[in-house]
């Protein structure tokens, strides 16, 4: 099996009704007669995952609007909602940005449901405990998307009584704690993979592993400043001695954005797209509730697609162009990566073709790449794409690690870790001349290598917040530079670079607070 393709089922639980509306169809499941088998249990983790390739998760609108924020992408869009994001005004009612908070609370409820249930099934006690972790980590990866993208919302851990719909928002410390949480306790629960499990999930690749899941409690920790928490679970998926320690870097770069060499050695956890030929349905997977029509496939590939091919929806800034253009590689190339991520006339790398036409647009002009299916033998030019998301991958452990290391003031070990990225990249080693950095410059350091290896990968908005970029206070309060790179910036006022609350959702709820993009 290639990778876990996500069953759409549909689970309809039945909470708290009246007894006069108490009527049963024996042709759909309830609370009360599904929970109940091996084969339940694995179809429940289904409609988990399901909630990963939805619109308002990563089918589009999570790599549009995080993509869309940075310093490096701009909108280029006949559609608001994208634009009035790209240029922090977007307003409370955008449809976008209710779609990005209704669906991650829709997926956590399914985990809601697992954790509620599976534990009291009478199945294979290992089985029970990997489902339980993998619901888990899919609730903790759901609040790690809400927390940055809203800075705070109301938690719900458990399945409401009707009077408890309203939850109030949570502070901001009972929030990372409850991203913390869900991924120890994933951690703890998880396999290094499914290849040897005994159980009908076996072979499924695409599962959340205990990788996965210390990973991204390694980043929860790093996004909180908890330097040495977060170094340690970094050093768990690097040290040989440690069972999760079986990752590493590709040789090709570009095999993390397209459909080639998935599941890779280097990716910790993707969400699984598939192909319009590889399973059936007539419908984009837009919202809510999974039907029988779904395609289980992304929009992301034809909404960035340079013009011509696809919406065109964004485009790179020069700043990020010209970033990935100071330095050369030992062989005096350009950095190899600038191909990968980027549709430009580049003649000394043998690229001047797009999608297989020969040149287009202006020797100046450029587009994305990464992540589209720009460069694939016969690229498709619909918006339907099979091209997995990656949600976390090795090399973006060497540079947290670096960072934490950096930030625990041993520039040394830092610069070999940040080394390992570049080496990939061919760039000359410079690892005793960062070992000399101070703190500061090493952060500098960091910063760039980041902008480049994680371009067009919905972290850099995220990066930039927790630096304290859009902090006037902070040290590292960067907003005035920013506005040189990208005029879109011109628009950003205090709070702005969170996504408001949806107007819809502090309609009905009187227990929730804006956030600082209400304003």
């Amino acid at each position: 099996m290639k990778k876990l393709i996500f069953i759409t089922i549909a689970l309809v639980m039945f909470m708290g009704c009246d007894d006069q509306l108490d009527l049963t169809n024996p042709n759909e499941p309830t609370a009360e007669t599904f929970w109940e088998t091996e084969s339940d249990a694995v179809r429940a983790s289904y409609a988990m995952y399901n909630g990963l390739i939805m619109d308002g998760t990563y089918m589009r609108m999570i790599p549009a609007l995080t993509d869309g924020r940075s310093d490096g992408f701009k909108a280029d869009t006949p559609w608001p909602d994208l634009w009035q994001t790209a240029a922090f005004n977007v307003p409370a009612t955008s449809g976008p940005v209710e779609w990005v908070w209704r669906e991650h609370y829709v997926l956590i409820y399914r985990t809601n449901q697992v954790l509620e249930y599976v534990p009291e099934m009478e199945i294979d006690e290992a089985l029970k405990e990997r489902v339980i972790g993998q619901a888990h980590f899919l609730r903790g990866l759901a609040y790690f998307n809400l927390a940055n993208n809203f800075h705070r919302v109301p938690i719900s851990d458990a399945l409401p009584e009707p009077e408890e719909f309203n939850e109030p928002t949570a502070s901001e410390e009972d929030l990372w704690q409850q991203i913390i949480d869900d991924f120890s306790a994933a951690k703890d629960r998880l396999p290094v993979s499914y290849e040897n499990v005994d159980g009908p999930d076996q072979g499924q690749v695409g599962r959340a592993t205990a990788g996965a899941a210390t990973g991204m409690l390694g980043k929860a920790y790093l996004y909180r400043e908890q330097w040495q928490d977060a170094a340690d679970e970094f050093e768990l998926l690097m040290d040989g001695n440690s069972p999760m320690a079986i990752y590493s870097l590709v040789d090709d770069y570009r095999h993390n954005f397209n459909v080639n060499n998935e599941n890779n050695e280097e990716s910790l956890f993707e969400v699984q797209f598939a192909s319009p030929d590889e399973v059936g349905g007539s419908d984009m997977n837009y919202c809510c509730e999974p039907n029988s029509n779904w395609m289980q496939v992304s929009s992301q590939a034809y909404t960035y697609a340079a013009e011509g091919y696809g919406y065109s929806d964004f485009l790179p800034t020069q700043w990020l162009y010209d970033e990935f253009n100071k330095e050369q590689t030992v062989s005096g190339n350009k950095d190899p990566r600038l191909i990968d991520t980027i549709v430009s006339y580049e003649p000394s790398e043998n690229s001047t073709t797009v999608y297989g036409d020969p040149w287009p647009y202006g020797q100046d002009e450029i587009y994305p790449r990464k992540y589209t299916n720009e460069g694939l033998p016969q690229p498709e030019l619909r918006e339907q794409s099979g091209i997995n998301y990656r949600v976390l991958r090795f090399a973006d452990i060497y540079l947290m690690y670096a960072e934490a290391q950096n930030e625990l003031n041993d520039q040394a070990t830092a610069a070999q870790y940040m080394q390992r990225v570049r080496d990939r990249a061919n760039l000359p080693d410079r690892v005793a001349e960062f070992s000399g950095y101070t703190q500061e410059e090493m952060r500098e350091q960091i910063v760039h290598e980041r902008a480049l290896e994680f371009a067009i990968e919905g972290q850099r908005i995220h990066d930039m917040i927790r630096w304290g970029w859009f902090d006037e206070s902070s040290p590292r309060y960067k907003v005035p530079e920013l506005r040189q790179r990208d005029s879109e910036f011109d628009s950003w006022d205090t709070g702005d670079e969170y996504l408001p609350i949806p107007q819809r959702e502090l309609d009905v709820n009187p227990n929730l607070e804006p956030n600082p993009a209400n304003n």
